[in-house]
């Protein structure tokens, strides 16, 4: 593609003046346009998803393509649906228990006066003021917290309505979206489009499985261990586990710290919150040296700086659904330049080492084992020749 050419004969300042000054312009309008570009992007990823789904009811069922869009994204309504009664159920079982959680949190919060008066020499008085203090500010800014929550609500509803408006739309639309990819290039270049685009969708398509996947995989697990040692809201603890597990590297702590404030808080035994942390931090080393190499691993081949780097990237632009996208995104990126001839440097810096290590170990692993074979079957075929 010859978009980079005018640029190879500049000196070198003017080219990376160039690319800051892209990059600057590009930040700007991601971060401007996150309203519009958030739901898109989300959509793109379902769209993806729901493909084979789609494409499987216009050929087997002999639905037209808008019947068989609609069928698919209702479909996927009702399984976050199911999600979120199930975390509701959950949710509410705790409501219920609302009186012994408030009487336990007190218990707890007087055993923390009690360390830090001891440790820190901060009296119960002191601790007791600050507290009041920082009410007293709480409830000055009740109104605007009830304010900013309803617009965040109302945001929400919005943004997941534009969502499957736009899903929708894409898998109706999605003949049309390829061939304006492929008349943006010239002809030469089409070849190379449909190969990205083919690899973005298979890339994507198994990155996404493959992470509900290990969702529901770790979330069995966290059930599991807390139903055997006896932990409070067993169900709903795990839930939130698999659910913030989505978020590379972040998710998991965060999902400890909430789930050890919801032990200490139920649980009149200090030592449930030991168990609730040491579960979660066996969990996460399982999840980081097996199922993610196994079932993530091998279908999104990023070393791990990268993905922290574009997590952080993707909070700062667009908050928590910029890290559940980060990864993705990045993936995308890579295949677009490992496919592109002056960006597979950067197809190469955004790749793992280690797996392509092991990919050679791999192939030289079969290449010895079929130069045995080899061998062994010419070996045999030589007696038996010279014995004709």
């Amino acid at each position: 593609m010859s978009l980079h050419r005018p640029l190879r004969g500049q000196p070198f300042n003017i080219r990376l003046a160039a690319v800051i000054v892209s990059i600057i312009a590009i930040g700007y309008l991601v971060v401007e346009g996150k309203e519009l570009l958030s739901p898109i992007v989300f959509s793109c990823l379902f769209s993806i998803l729901l493909l084979p789904l789609a494409a499987w009811f216009e050929k087997r069922c002999r639905f037209p393509k808008s019947a068989a869009a609609m069928i698919s994204v209702v479909l996927m309504l009702l399984a976050i649906a199911a999600v979120l009664y199930l975390v509701g159920a959950q949710l509410t079982r705790l409501a219920s228990d609302w009186p012994l959680f408030k009487q336990q949190m007190g218990v707890s919060i007087n055993n923390l006066q009690h360390w830090i008066a001891g440790k820190f020499h901060i009296t119960r008085y002191q601790q007791r003021d600050y507290v009041d203090t920082a009410k007293n500010q709480l409830l000055d800014s009740g109104s605007a917290v009830v304010g900013a929550t309803l617009v965040s609500a109302s945001s929400m509803l919005l943004f997941l309505v534009f969502t499957f408006i736009y899903t929708f739309l894409f898998l109706v639309y999605r003949g049309l979206i390829m061939k304006f990819f492929i008349a943006v290039f010239r002809d030469e270049n089409a070849a190379v489009v449909r190969d990205i685009v083919e690899q973005v969708q298979y890339i994507v398509r198994k990155y996404i499985t493959g992470l509900l996947l290990e969702m529901a995989i770790v979330t069995a697990i966290v059930a599991t261990a807390f139903s055997i040692l006896g932990i409070k809201y067993a169900i709903l603890l795990a839930i939130i586990t698999g659910l913030f597990n989505l978020v590379p590297y972040v998710g998991i702590f965060t999902a400890l710290a909430i789930s050890s404030l919801i032990t200490v808080a139920s649980s009149p035994a200090p030592g449930q919150a030991v168990l609730v942390i040491v579960t979660l931090i066996v969990t996460h080393l399982v999840d980081s040296n097996v199922l993610l190499p196994l079932i993530v691993g091998s279908k999104v081949r990023i070393n791990a700086l990268v993905t922290i780097i574009g997590v952080v990237i993707g909070e700062m632009l667009w908050g928590i659904p910029g890290m559940f996208l980060s990864v993705p995104v990045i993936a995308v990126l890579k295949i677009i330049f490992d496919r592109v001839e002056p960006l597979k440097p950067w197809g190469l810096l955004l790749g793992d080492e280690e797996t392509k290590k092991k990919e050679r170990k791999i192939k030289k692993a079969l290449a010895a084992v079929q130069e045995t074979v080899e061998e062994a079957v010419s070996g045999e075929e030589g007696p038996h020749t010279g014995s004709h």
